[in-house]
């Protein structure tokens, strides 16, 4: 029987000019490149400049998906933009994604599920396609995570960075066997009983202000582990597909230990796993996108793979997504 799937024809990336190294941190807070790599595998983040917007990532990434894809902006009729820190209250970052690349119909909106975010926004615009709300859709993840940042907190100032990255998917008809191509399952996942343990204090409704990231490291390791192993398994089952029969794992680029530590509990072997968060570090929706994309200039995706995606973020929120390539 023949369904509709949401086939990636494009990946693209951007990354801001300016790079902090870790020695570079150590000149702000107390401090080590040393101490920062044996933690958290981060060796250099990007820092959006002063007058670069979390809209401009975007663009910049999307643009480069759209040309990949062979995709004119006219021809997209829906927008998502992942991030938790948008340009401005409203309107949302998405509409100025839209404006920026000339897309004029169709629907744009942010989505906010912190590092969650692109998993969450891939599987919103999934459905959309598949209940033919939209035919083409661009998916973005931009962040400019270095200004909501206590740079006084060495245990969290280190571990962020600003990126982008984006997808183009489009409606494609397919036989609806296992051979199809285009997002085969999503699982999404969340839990508000944990917000406490990373989340900003600070916003527009309750301090009239950005505020700052705080974080509990160690229970938020402990939760990750465990909830993104998880939801992998779901995903998997819900899909039909075995863990050794995935090409590629692209995770959210949080933590080496984290990444580790998944891949140890589900048996996945470290080659199959793209691991990016040494060149820019946390980067919150950006990662999963950012990390698409430099498989696919190393060229480790080819038309068949199939790839594993998942994240999770403050709230806690949680996903995967499982695509053929």
């Amino acid at each position: 029987m023949a369904v509709i799937r949401s086939v990636i024809r494009g990946v693209g990336a951007y990354l801001p000019k300016r790079i902090l190294t870790n020695d570079d941190m150590a000149a702000l807070v107390d401090t080590s490149d040393e101490w920062i790599r044996e933690r958290t595998g981060i060796r250099e983040r990007h820092i959006a400049d002063h007058d670069e917007l979390t809209s401009d990532l975007g663009i910049a990434a999307a643009r480069q998906a759209l040309v990949r894809a062979g995709i004119d902006p006219v021809d997209i009729d829906l927008v998502i933009c992942a991030t938790a820190t948008p340009d401005r209250t409203f309107p949302a970052t998405a509409v100025r994604i839209q404006a920026g690349l000339g897309v004029t119909k169709g629907a744009a909106f942010d989505m906010q599920a912190v590092c969650s975010g692109f998993i969450y926004a891939l599987a919103t615009a999934d459905n959309f396609i598949k209940s033919a709300q939209s035919r083409r859709a661009l998916v973005v993840g931009a962040e400019t995570f270095s200004r909501i940042l206590d740079w006084e907190d060495r245990g969290t100032c280190v571990l962020f960075g600003d990126g982008a990255g984006a997808v183009v998917l489009e409606a494609q008809t397919q036989v609806g066997g296992r051979d199809d191509r285009g997002i085969l399952a999503t699982r999404l996942r969340s839990d508000g009983r944990y917000e406490d343990l990373l989340y900003v204090d600070g916003g527009p409704g309750s301090t009239k202000t950005t505020g700052h990231l705080r974080m509990n490291g160690r229970e938020v390791f402990r939760h990750a582990v465990q909830k993104i192993s998880s939801v992998i398994e779901e995903t998997l089952v819900a899909s039909g597909y075995a863990p050794e029969e995935i090409d590629l794992y692209v995770p959210h680029q949080a933590n080496k230990r984290i990444l580790d530590g998944i891949a140890k509990k589900l048996g996945i072997p470290h080659q199959k796993v793209v691991m990016t968060l040494a060149k820019h570090g946390n980067t919150s929706a950006a990662s999963v996108p950012l990390a698409l994309n430099q498989a696919f200039e190393d060229r480790r995706l080819r038309e068949g793979s199939m790839v594993l995606m998942e994240a999770m973020g403050g709230g806690f929120t949680w996903g995967a997504a499982l695509a053929r390539w």
